[in-house]
């Protein structure tokens, strides 16, 4: 297991933040502010299989649908970020799940300023390290996200250089 020093989690920024230019340099402020590193980062549209794989574990559920369809109705910003403590400090940041939730126990969280509904609430991050290694898997299938300093300061940098931020919505 990595060492909470050399933690990574993975971020998505959903459609809808990103078809919000103002928002979406907000919630990237944030981020910056917040101590966390962004060691990548890729825009992608995801099709409804890559979707349907992604959220899996929520197969069934009532918001199923709605998920996916949100998820495939523009690109999306997939993040890995980097720093101490990071998954729980990134789950802070987004908020409740729930948006009308957020507003009241988070006035200040992603989800309460740049959430719409309990599906578009604007950011996804991964709830564990395994749930990150699965994830990340999926976004960045050829990249390997090593647990010592020196390798996240080497990704940050790669990351940096090959990001695609074409603002198209």
């Amino acid at each position: 297991m990595t060492s909470a020093a050399t933690a990574f989690t993975l971020a998505i920024f959903k459609p809808h933040l990103l078809k919000n230019p103002v928002a979406y340099g907000a919630v990237e402020r944030l981020i910056k502010s917040s101590g966390m590193r962004i060691v990548t980062r890729k825009q992608v549209h995801l099709t409804q299989p890559e979707a349907e794989q992604f959220y899996r574990d929520h197969q069934g559920k009532f918001f199923y649908r709605r998920l996916i369809s949100l998820m495939t109705s523009g690109p999306l910003e997939v993040l890995v970020l980097s720093g101490e403590n990071v998954i729980n400090r990134w789950r802070e940041l987004m908020g409740p799940t729930k948006v009308f939730k957020a507003v009241y126990s988070n006035p200040e969280c992603i989800r309460s300023l740049y959430g719409l509904t309990d599906t578009r609430n604007a950011s996804h991050g991964s709830d564990s390290v395994a749930s990150f290694q699965t994830e990340a898997a999926l976004f960045f299938p050829n990249q390997e996200f090593a647990s010592n300093e020196a390798s996240a300061d080497n990704c940050e940098s790669n990351g940096h250089q090959q990001q695609d931020r074409q603002n198209s919505s």
